[in-house]
């Protein structure tokens, strides 16, 4: 772990909780890791992830005034954990009166991945996901196989079961670089003053729970920081 950077608003603040293992990490205005920690979400995302922020800030002496901007993963991802992890980004951006990035989990986790991957992901308990970069994400109903490029290489994350072991290793090892890839691809956002608006940034839903309908993400909030 390099050493923390002390001082008013320099640092950027990660957060993605679109699969099942939560991600929290601390970099320079660079886009350079600092630290990072991540955890099972489980159904305690709420309970979890404001408290983790502060324990990891703490470890590195570090305080919420010392975050310049915040990124924040949007998927694609389950409904429970994507809803707390951007409702939380946003509330933090909001009260520090800081820049808020969304960067797509997919695009993060195949930053870590080789460079011919194809990854796939849960869309609930039987249907599945598939992200070719460049392309749309698809969804492969239950008992297909997913259509991928010729000589492509599968990265597949939260599919125990569902995808080949190799498969998973990779994305095993692509969501334990998720955090520092965050950190890259919205610190480049932000060096571009590609900033998200905090009413419009939406998360990227891979299913929506029954009696619930898709987002536009229009939310009124106050330019008052208090």
């Amino acid at each position: 772990m390099s050493g923390s950077t002390a001082g008013p608003q320099t640092n950027i603040l990660a957060i993605d909780s679109a699969t099942t293992r939560v991600v929290v990490a601390v970099g320079t205005l660079a886009g350079a890791l600092i630290d990072a920690t991540e955890w099972p979400a489980g159904y305690r995302h709420g309970e979890t992830l404001l408290p983790t922020i502060a324990a990891l800030l703490e470890r590195l002496d570090l305080t919420p005034a010392s975050v310049a901007a915040i990124v924040v993963g949007t998927g694609p991802g389950a409904f429970t954990g994507l809803r707390v992890g951007i409702a939380t980004a946003k509330g933090m951006a909001h009260a520090l009166g800081v820049p808020l990035v969304g960067v797509s989990t997919a695009d993060g986790l195949l930053k870590g991945a080789p460079p011919d991957a194809v990854l796939l992901l849960p869309a609930g308990p039987a249907d599945r996901l598939v992200v070719v970069p460049g392309q749309q994400a698809r969804l492969v109903p239950a008992g297909e196989d997913p259509s991928v490029p010729s000589g492509a290489t599968l990265v597949a994350v939260d599919l125990a079961d569902r995808a080949p072991a190799d498969a998973l290793e990779r994305g095993e090892t692509a969501r334990a670089g998720l955090g520092a890839s965050l950190l890259e691809l919205g610190a480049a956002r932000l060096a571009e003053g590609q900033v998200d608006d905090l009413a419009g940034l939406v998360p990227e839903y891979v299913t929506l729970p029954r009696g619930v309908k898709a987002e536009s993400g229009e939310v009124s909030w106050s330019r008052d920081p208090r």
